[in-house]
């Protein structure tokens, strides 16, 4: 096992080293009995020859206490197993628990790059992978050494001989683990890349399944998740193949040691010079050999849950070593939410994506006060939503360059910039939840008096009264079932409802008719700064000012009529949306 790996093992156990403590010495008196028991039936077999007809008391003795502390066993033996096995039940818990927080510190761009099915495998199959190597695998490592450390000086007290030639043939079995080892290892690795890309289809399949039936494209996807079945498949009977032909070798060879036994013990006891070796000691080694069989045979399971779990660790820190892209800051400034007026300023802002060949955003100033209503215009990849973005810290800015109230941003606790600023992106998400609970998300102990305020607010109020079930309405997963401007204005009653000093709404009215975007953003509390990101020029007319970007720069600032006086970008869009205003 590589340092890195054991290292890891030795962290997720760390919690839990009193409980596997515990288990271990349930597991050793367990094995301690196991292996006195085989002592009282020699016992027993060498003292029949003395027991007289019809005299079974001195046996019932036997009979008695073997019953007896065969019942100990089997209790402190599944005592064992319970604190054992609890610990990769723990371990299993604390690791998904671990690996969600660590998803909602990663920026946007991880996943943008990875496909949300590979992610939902690693939380699911591979920590299961790990919950069995610390629960199972353990179990059975730690008992194959109480095993061995105590059933071979036991057979080796009876006879030293006859206990080498029966373990003989275990140096064969642990060279065909080794064998084995490596080829399982990549097949394991197979199996789990070939089942993220079966999950990351299927996710992708049902959320787009409206797309596949409108295009008619059903047979195209059903060829396409096939393929993908096959190769999982495939990867499947190879390693299934595997341990078809590793695990029945190893219970084979493992039974040589019956015949190794019975062989030269019988010999030994026909032989008439023996006086010393009897029935009862051949059969407590056979008891014993028995007794060793099973966790050697084993090694083989052990071997490939050991290999699912180093696996599954690999992609398990693949995602944990990832560091947050934006965290909070030593002595971050802790914002008081009632205090906050909502002045945002922008003093030479800079960003540039990585390997991207020009910024993002180029020397951006500006000032917003409290309760202005700002629209940002500009073509695709003006800068307009990293503007946004930037506002948000959903990407790292450069210190001293935005503030809010003029307290640098990148200087707060980022929970608490967050709960200060509203976003609405064009994508509205929604849950597949009701109506009133996909308002009240960002509030969820909000009346229903709030939720149905705020959804009048933003205008969809009127078309959730005509659903079937009104507010009580499932939407279905993502917001499925309603229109885009209807989970936009939904998404906007949420945001509302939270009730921040800043709004900033990115393309969010993008769905709706110029007339109820003007309408919207027309009956906003003043008390709100709103950065209003938009191509509607109808609704940005109505603004108290626009900014207008290209290529990452603020070319133009300044109210509708002033835009207008000067003969500019602007006064050409203007025209250019009346003109398709008058085609209509």
């Amino acid at each position: 096992m590589a340092r890195s790996q054991f290292q890891n093992l030795q962290k997720y156990l760390r919690p839990y080293w009193s409980d596997l403590a515990i288990g271990t010495v349930a597991l050793l008196l367990a094995n301690v009995l196991g292996t006195y028991i085989p002592s009282l039936i020699r016992g027993a077999v060498d003292d029949l020859g003395k027991i007289k007809t019809g005299d079974f008391h001195h046996l019932m003795n036997y009979v008695w206490l073997i019953a007896g502390l065969s019942s100990l066993m089997w209790v402190i033996r599944m005592a064992s197993r319970v604190w054992i096995f609890g610990i990769g039940r723990k371990i299993e818990f604390s690791l998904k628990q671990q690996i969600f927080e660590h998803l909602l510190k990663l920026p946007p761009s991880y996943f943008a790059n990875n496909s949300a099915g590979e992610t939902i495998s690693i939380v699911t199959s591979d920590v299961e992978n790990i919950r069995r190597l610390m629960g199972f695998a353990l179990l059975s490592i730690i008992n194959s050494i109480f095993v061995y450390s105590l059933t071979l000086p036991a057979m080796v007290a009876i006879d030293p001989l006859l206990t080498l030639l029966s373990i003989s043939v275990y140096p064969i079995m642990l060279a065909i683990v080794q064998r084995f080892s490596g080829q399982l290892r990549d097949e394991q690795l197979e199996v789990q890349e070939e089942l993220s890309q079966v999950s990351s289809l299927l996710q992708e399949d049902l959320n787009g399944m409206a797309l596949i039936k409108t295009y008619a494209q059903e047979q195209n996807e059903r060829d396409a998740f096939g393929k993908l079945n096959d190769r999982l498949l495939d990867a499947n009977l190879r390693m299934a193949r595997s341990r078809n032909i590793l695990f029945p070798l190893l219970g084979g060879i493992a039974s040589i040691s019956f015949l190794v036994l019975i062989w030269f013990g019988g010999e030994k006891l026909a032989n008439p010079a023996n006086t010393t070796f009897k029935i009862g000691d051949l059969l407590t080694l056979i008891i014993y050999v028995e007794r060793l069989i099973f966790p050697t045979a084993i090694l083989g399971f052990v071997m490939v849950t050991y290999q699912r779990g180093i696996v599954s660790i690999e992609r398990i820190q693949g995602i944990l070593d990832i560091p947050p892209a934006i965290i909070d800051p030593p002595n971050a400034i802790a914002l008081n939410k009632e205090q906050v007026t909502g002045k945002i300023e922008a003093r030479d802002l800079c960003f540039t994506y990585p390997n991207a060949g020009q910024p993002a955003l180029d020397h951006v100033s500006f000032t917003i006060h409290q309760g202005e209503t700002v629209a940002i215009l500009g073509t695709v990849g003006s800068g307009k939503s990293t503007l946004a973005s930037a506002l948000m810290r959903l990407v790292e800015v450069p210190s001293d360059q935005v503030f809010i109230d003029g307290v640098d941003i990148t200087k707060m606790r980022i929970e608490d910039l967050r709960s200060i600023i509203s976003f609405v992106p064009q994508d509205s998400f929604l849950f597949s939840a009701t109506m009133r609970d996909n308002i009240r998300y960002g509030k969820p102990q909000a009346y229903n008096h709030e939720v149905e305020n705020f959804a009048n607010q933003a205008r969809i109020e009127q078309e959730i009264l005509k659903f079937p079930k009104q507010y009580d309405t499932l939407v279905g997963e993502r917001g499925i079932t309603l229109s885009g401007g209807q989970r936009q204005r939904t998404a906007l009653a949420r945001a509302l409802l939270v009730d921040t000093p800043i709004l900033v709404l990115d393309d969010a009215l993008s769905s709706v008719d110029n007339q109820t975007a003007t309408g919207i953003l027309s009956n906003l509390p003043r008390n709100k700064t709103v950065l209003f990101i938009t191509h509607n020029l109808s609704a940005a007319s109505t603004c108290d000012r626009i900014i207008l970007m290209d290529a990452g720069k603020i070319i133009q600032v300044g109210n509708h009529a002033e835009l207008l006086a000067d003969s500019s970008l602007y006064q050409k869009l203007w025209n250019q949306h009346k003109l398709e205003v008058s085609l209509r």
